[in-house]
């Protein structure tokens, strides 16, 4: 398992939407701004930057991506993201013909075609097509950005990595790194994984966190609390379909309850997405309140109202989530890299503050590098 750490991190991106835009878009602007690059959460870990990316396959399902670069596909509709990097030619990997299984819903199949799926005619690739593309690529990680509910395809995902060989950083609400037998099955074939559903860089969950732990922190008594968010890229649209958002509410839930002394009742705390505005495109506003009493039972309540553009918010993350797993990789480590994954991720085998998960990162990346 032990790489040669001089080479690229090779890199394969299930699910080439809003948020692998971004990624990909992320390190063709490292390139290009070197030092001045703006927002770049760890510029150096364990010895690696974001330009050390190279991205060698990627899968999806849609007719304007499928065969095409990955330069060009993530400009294709339904990406609606911010396109702050227009030189992306470089990323000439080609998009392949996923599987649909349950990644396109049929609620995303009825939609105006300019914001959902247009599922491509070619037959998809089996199991052993993708094992064999993860291979013969060289990729060392797969990316997994799959639509919200997608646990069959994750589920596929995670076993054609198991058996190229490759890590897994999953970026979404369905519980592979943190789900034990998933887990182990990574560390007994030697494989190091990063897990699950991303921290956006400065998102929702992130401030959230941060003021229930500030209102813990001065002795105030917290009652109830919501995070109520809204947003229009096809991550929204696919949430509107209530049947694939459980995993989505529990992990975002969970986030915010890890970062509280004592736990809510569960109708004390409602945190999750809440509606679709498809002119937002890939804006997201999160409306965040706190209730509780003060000193003597007084009353006090607090709201705030944060937009992001989302998936850069993501995207940053990834970029440093990519270096983990090179780093694990390196040091032959198998299974989940705990530190790493409780600072990055909402649900990681392993629930820490942020502070501390930041802290033990840092000192994994340092010991990397050292």
């Amino acid at each position: 398992m032990t790489t040669d750490k001089k080479a690229p991190i090779r890199v394969a991106i299930a699910g080439v939407g809003n948020c692998a835009s971004s990624l990909v878009q992320g390190v063709s602007y490292c390139k290009r701004m070197g030092d001045k690059a703006i927002g770049v959460s760890f510029p150096e870990l364990g010895g690696y930057a974001p330009t050390d990316i190279e991205f060698v396959a990627g899968f999806d399902v849609d007719a304007r991506k499928v065969n095409k670069s990955l330069g060009e596909a993530i400009m294709a509709e339904p990406n609606c993201t911010a396109i702050f990097e227009t030189e992306v030619s470089e990323h000439t990997a080609v998009v392949r013909r996923g599987p649909d299984l349950d990644g396109v819903s049929n609620f995303m199949r009825n939609q105006d075609p300019r914001r959902a799926f247009q599922v491509s005619p070619e037959p998809a690739l089996s199991k052993d097509d993708v094992v064999s593309v993860l291979k013969e690529s060289g990729a060392e990680v797969l990316i997994i950005f799959l639509p919200v509910g997608s646990i069959e395809a994750v589920e596929f995902y995670a076993q054609c990595a198991l058996e190229a060989g490759v890590s897994i950083v999953n970026g979404i609400p369905v519980f592979i790194v943190s789900n034990p037998t998933w887990a182990k099955k990574f560390e007994d074939a030697g494989i190091p994984v990063l897990g699950d559903d991303f921290k956006a860089q400065f998102g929702a969950t992130i401030m959230h966190r941060a003021i229930t732990q500030l209102a813990d922190m001065r002795g105030v008594q917290i009652d109830r609390t919501y995070q109520l968010n809204v947003g229009g890229n096809t991550d929204f649209l696919n949430m509107m379909d209530g049947d694939r958002l459980a995993m989505k509410r529990e992990s975002k839930t969970e986030a915010v309850q890890e970062s509280m002394k004592a736990r809510l009742q569960n109708n004390d705390i409602r945190v999750g997405p809440s509606d679709y505005v498809p002119w937002l495109n890939d804006r997201k506003v999160a409306y965040i309140r706190l209730e509780g009493r003060l000193f003597g039972g007084v009353p006090t309540s607090v709201e705030m109202r944060l937009e992001v553009e989302d998936s850069p918010n993501a995207a940053a993350e990834a970029l440093a989530a990519i270096r983990c797993a090179r780093i694990a990789r390196d040091r032959g480590l198998a299974g989940p890299v705990k530190a790493a994954s409780a600072f990055i991720f909402k649900h990681p085998p392993e629930q820490m503050g942020d502070e501390e998960a930041y802290r033990k990162m840092i000192e994994f990346a340092e010991k990397a590098d050292g």
